[in-house]
């Protein structure tokens, strides 16, 4: 059977449809072999290679032989570019919903392997920070000394914005209701214990995760992208020492220390609504944060902050790790990576103020 193309084959014009094709086919014994006439041919594109692939497919599933060689030279090493690897198998997904519980098994098989790959994440930085503490872990100095700035002084702007208004919020609250009593003064100690015990840790987790935690993703999800991961694991040099290990040290480290900045700041935000609203004193509102806040709700809030860095750490450089190789997944990584670490923040923030409830501190 010989099928003769003449004309412009272009994706603007209408072009043939399949079914003379498949009709005359129909009508065919096995022994048929299918060839192309192309001497009217006029200019094609696209569309005359979609109809080809699908004459191609159709003769195969006839077990129908197919002549390539009336076809211009281009159109065939496009058709043999095509046909060089099979497509893999379920490439292809249909335009309709699945089921609802084809839909949960999904998702349930999807937080199951997240939930494992996160184990194994934990489990890989555990032994990078063993390795550390035996002096094999490979890193350069010049790069801890870089994060260090970046989520140290780099970071003191906002966290002073933000816990200067959160205290200044806290104040305000307190104010409304502590002023119908005449206990203006005691707006010192809720501003006081409420930012050293857990708001100052909180917010400076979430400030650090929505800054420093989505840059870590970017970075190392551009570096996967680009195949630096995969250069470093070529020459012998371990991704979670190199690029792992000194963000947690330095989020562990740094994150204490700004939740006391963050709780000066907050304090420092009651005062002014202390004194300019309430009628206040600056000596006598001090002296009632002093008074109020104990050595005890510090080291919460330090062991807090310490949490919440190593949580902030995990979350952005596992999405780094986790990211895919195009330019549209590093975005998502940064989205990801974001997200988990304020979860897991208010999760353990959850799980610590329970356990110090349990402890009775």
């Amino acid at each position: 059977m010989r099928i003769s193309l003449s004309g412009e084959w272009r994706l603007v014009n209408q072009l043939p449809s399949l079914e003379a094709v498949a009709g005359e086919l129909a009508a065919t014994d096995g022994s048929t072999a299918v060839a192309f006439d192309t001497r009217e041919l006029g200019s094609w594109d696209s569309g005359l290679l979609t109809f080809l692939m699908a004459v191609i497919a159709l003769c195969a599933q006839r077990n129908v032989a197919v002549e390539r060689g009336g076809l211009p030279p281009g159109v065939n090493r496009l058709l043999t570019l095509a046909t060089a690897v099979p497509e893999r198998q379920g490439a292809r997904r249909g335009s309709g919903c699945l089921p609802l519980l084809a839909r949960i098994g999904e998702a349930a098989c999807d937080f199951w392997r997240s939930l494992l790959e996160m184990l194994e994440f934990i489990g890989e930085s555990a032994a990078a920070f063993v390795r550390l503490l035996t002096g094999k872990a490979r890193f350069r100095r010049a790069d801890l000394l870089q994060i260090l700035q970046e989520c140290s002084a780099e970071a003191l702007p906002i966290v002073s914005l933000i816990t200067l208004l959160v205290g200044l919020i806290l104040a305000f609250v307190g104010a409304i209701q502590l002023k119908l009593f005449g206990a203006q003064i005691y707006v010192a100690d809720l501003v006081g214990i409420g930012m050293v015990r857990a708001m100052g840790a909180i917010m400076t987790g979430i400030i650090m995760a929505g800054r420093t935690g989505a840059a870590f993703a970017a970075r190392i999800g551009t570096m996967q992208v680009n195949e630096e991961i995969d250069a470093l694991q070529t020459t012998g040099v371990s991704p979670m020492e190199f690029l792992v290990l000194p963000r947690m040290l330095v989020l562990a480290l740094m994150m204490p220390l700004l939740c006391l900045y963050a709780d000066l700041m907050g304090i420092l935000g009651g005062l002014i609504v202390g004194v300019l609203g309430l009628d206040l004193g600056v000596i006598e509102y001090c002296q009632e944060t002093v008074r109020a806040i104990s050595l005890t709700n510090v080291w919460i809030g330090l062991f807090s902050g310490f949490v919440y860095g190593i949580l902030v750490a995990l979350a952005g450089c596992m999405r780094g790790m986790q990211c895919g190789r195009s330019a549209s997944a590093v975005g998502d990584a940064t989205t990801s990576a974001v997200v988990t670490g304020i979860v897991s923040i208010v999760v353990a923030t959850a799980i610590i103020t329970v356990l110090c409830n349990i402890l009775g501190i």
